[in-house]
């Protein structure tokens, strides 16, 4: 269960481009109203690792379709 499963962000058409994934969940974030200290955490802790660190950060913050 994400943490926050309210939150449904979309990830089709990103192309495999982090940059792009961070976007789209931080764009789905601050739409939801999701503080911007909690959007930090979450970028924060997704470019701490590799690209399927996060992708598995994007799971455990948001639902994802």
């Amino acid at each position: 269960m994400p943490k926050y499963p309210e939150i449904t962000v979309s990830l089709t058409g990103v192309n495999g481009n982090a940059f792009s994934v961070i976007a789209a969940c931080s764009r789905e974030a601050r739409k939801s109203g999701l503080p911007g200290s909690k959007i930090e955490a979450f970028k924060k802790e997704a470019m701490s690792g590799d690209y399927d660190h996060l992708l598995q950060t994007c799971f455990k913050y948001f639902d994802i379709s």
